[in-house]
């Protein structure tokens, strides 16, 4: 596998409902993390008390961060939108030639910036709300 530019990861998001993905415009960085909660089960009889987690017990989730510039598109007036809302809808991050991370999540925050001498700017984070799935790229 060869290096990929990073302007070919993109933040999808369902605009219909109905699973009609439409890149967010305007975004120059993006990133997503994804987080797994441990549970610790160490107690005496632990191998020389050396901690213990117990497999698959602890809260998954997932966060997607993108930034760039503002360019008022309908995508961008469709994040605006679902913010207010409070909603949970499906979005995608595509990462080239590793594969798609799908599912629900809530805009958690929605930020607005701009410099005299500058553009102005978004960012944007999610939070998940459910199960992702993963598809690995053909």
């Amino acid at each position: 596998m060869t290096a990929q530019a990073g302007k070919d990861v993109l933040i999808k998001v369902d605009t219909d409902g109905i699973g009609t993905f439409v890149t967010l415009g305007g975004v120059r960085s993006k990133s997503i993390s994804l987080n797994s909660e441990t549970v610790d089960i160490t107690n005496g009889d632990s191998t020389n008390q050396w901690r213990e987690l117990l497999a698959n017990a602890g809260v998954r989730s997932a966060s997607i961060s993108g930034s760039g510039v503002f360019t008022d598109s309908a995508t961008e007036e469709d994040v605006r939108g679902y913010f207010m809302a409070g909603s949970v809808d499906n979005y995608q991050v595509i990462i080239p030639d590793f594969g798609t991370f799908q599912g629900p999540f809530q805009i958690t925050s929605l930020e607005y910036s701009g410099e005299y001498n500058g553009e102005a700017a978004y960012s944007v984070t999610f939070e998940s709300g459910g199960e992702l799935t993963w598809t690995a790229a053909i």
